[in-house]
């Protein structure tokens, strides 16, 4: 069972238009019968009541001379019945009536608004009314603004309706006053923009004044020192030379005892550096090539001239700067840049320098070898006396034993010994011999028996002289063994005297010949075109440098600042 609603709803769309009908007094009103389906719509419906939007549509090709054709004139109510019934949506009815008000026209409701305007030949519905209409209005307001007694405007436009304009009874405005919150805004706009104003003039300052900065401690140094390097500062011509420090090979085996490992070489280099980076080559080569006087010529500019009266130590800082030595440890080359006004004398300067790098290396092994060469004698004359010690000792060993080889004294007394173990076998031989008779000759056994037990006994004191000291002296053994030691010994003292000798020959070989030597692998050559000075890199390297300057200054004074304003 459905409960029907007895209550009024909002008209969502323009009802249906229906004809007029006469009115009939009823006793009693009934009540509107509401829908089953008043809050369920069609789905097609889209609340608009099917009204149309879109603006009136305008011929392909107007013609501009052409007027609008006014509608057939309608009078009466049953006019009024006729716009009622075109279905006109509330908004087009509001439009009329303010187009009706504009144009002075008594009309008492929207629809006798649009009869009224289509009477007097105006179409509440064209584009241009609607654009006539908020002019007017613009006009309107100007019109009010304009003080009494003045013209208005020639570019103005009016609308009149049968030669004559109508207004409707309007206000006087009353005059526009700014309300405090207006003032209150106006004022923060304006002390906004000042701010504004304030912060953009601080920019300026400060970049102004960054800008000066910059210009004083980085741009005009930079510009000094492009001005001397391209214009003031004097031309240097530099030659170039490389050079390497080898070794003698050693002429005999027994010399290499005395030679360095692989690394003396690279000690030597090392050495010759410090020694050409020294004060006393410098003052060497003044004294041969006369460094001072040519570093000192008027033609010089101000900043690299010697002064004529300078002393060793500004002498000294001049050299350093013209002299460059570098030592390369992975190649072992020495490489020497030297640095003149005139490339003659560049070539000169490295010549000179050459050979007292060469005199130097000389004398660094000259030590070393006056040092082998005395070794090597003093070990000679020790073998030599430690021979003579041996020797000495061995003949009072033989005098002592009286014996000159032990070896001929024992192969004697072993002769001995055999000779008579023969004899002692054939006299055993014949002994049995006899006595394998029946009826043994007695007479003839004795002597027999007496000649074995000489033997025997002889051979029994031969044998205790080899091993055994007696009253005649110490045994053969010994006196073998003392003999052998000394002889022994002898021979040893022999073989290192020897070796001394071989030694000191080759030292003294190697001392008087050179052991170490200079390898020049590229020749010093004059120079065509100058070296230095390198204006574009060295005029860069002073901007950086006082760049950098600059700002570790700026960044220290601000973080400076920071830390006192915290």
């Amino acid at each position: 069972m459905t409960t029907k609603l007895r209550l009024s709803r909002f008209r969502i769309r323009k009802p249906d238009p229906v004809a007029a009908a006469p009115r009939v007094v009823q006793a009693k009103p009934q009540a509107h019968q509401i829908a089953d389906n008043a809050f369920m719509p069609d789905p097609d419906d889209d609340g608009f009541a099917g009204q149309s939007f879109l603006p009136p549509e305008k011929p392909a090709n107007p013609k501009p001379t052409a007027k609008p054709t006014p509608p057939p004139a309608i009078n009466g109510p049953q006019d009024v019945e006729a716009i009622r019934h075109e279905g006109l949506t509330g908004r087009q009815l509001r439009m009329a009536r303010r187009l009706a008000q504009k144009h002075g026209l008594p009309a008492t409701s929207d629809f006798d608004a649009v009869r009224l305007l289509r009477k007097a030949g105006i179409d509440p519905f064209q584009r241009s009314a609607l654009m006539e209409l908020v002019a007017g209005e613009e006009e309107e307001d100007d019109a009010d603004d304009t003080p009494p007694g003045t013209k208005p405007a020639s570019g103005s436009r009016a609308l009149t309706v049968q030669g004559e304009r109508s207004k409707l009874p309007q206000l006087a405005k009353p005059v526009a006053l700014a309300s405090t919150d207006l003032r209150a805004e106006q004022s923060h706009i304006s002390e906004v923009r000042r701010i504004q104003m304030d912060i953009v003039a601080r920019r300026r300052r400060k970049l102004a004044l960054m800008w000066s900065k910059i210009a004083v401690f980085v741009l005009i140094p930079t510009f000094i020192a492009g001005w001397y390097y391209f214009f003031v500062a004097t031309p240097m011509y530099s030659s170039r030379t490389e050079f390497v420090i080898q070794q003698a090979t050693a002429s005999a085996a027994v010399s290499s005892l005395f030679t360095g490992t692989s690394f003396a070489t690279s000690q030597d280099s090392v050495a010759v550096q410090g020694y050409l980076q020294s004060q006393d080559v410098m003052e060497l080569l003044d004294r041969d090539t006369g460094f001072r006087t040519h570093f000192s010529d008027p033609t010089i500019d101000p900043i690299q001239r010697l002064a004529p009266d300078a002393n060793n130590s500004a002498t000294y800082a001049l050299y350093k700067k013209m002299v460059k030595i570098s030592y390369d440890p992975t190649e072992g080359l020495i490489k020497l840049e030297v640095s003149a006004t005139e490339p003659e004398k560049s070539v000169e300067f490295s010549r000179a320098l050459l050979s007292y790098a060469e005199l130097r290396v000389d004398q660094l092994t000259a030590r070393l070898r006056g040092d082998q060469e005395k070794s090597a004698a003093q070990s000679f004359a020790d073998a030599q006396t430690q021979l003579e010690s041996a020797q000495r000792k061995l003949v009072e060993l033989q005098q002592k034993t009286k014996t000159f080889s032990s070896e001929v004294e024992v192969g004697l007394i072993t002769t001995q010994i055999g000779t008579l173990d023969v004899q002692l076998t054939q006299e055993r031989l014949a002994l049995a011999q006899m006595e394998a008779n029946a009826n043994p000759n007695k007479a003839r056994m004795d002597p027999v028996k007496t000649r074995i037990a000489t033997l025997e006994n002889q051979i029994n004191v031969l044998r205790q002289r080899l091993t055994e000291s007696g009253s005649d002296g110490p045994s053969i053994a010994s006196v073998q063994s003392e003999l052998v030691m000394a002889q022994a010994d002898v021979g040893t003292r022999q073989m290192m005297l020897a070796q001394a000798t071989s030694a000191m020959e080759t030292t003294r070989i190697e001392a008087s010949r050179q052991t170490r030597y200079l390898s020049i692998a590229v020749q010093p050559v004059a120079a065509d075109d100058p070296s230095y000075p390198r204006a574009f890199e060295n005029t860069l390297v002073v901007m950086l440098i006082f760049g950098g300057i600059y700002l570790m200054v700026s960044m220290t004074i601000a973080i400076l600042r920071e830390q006192v304003s915290n």
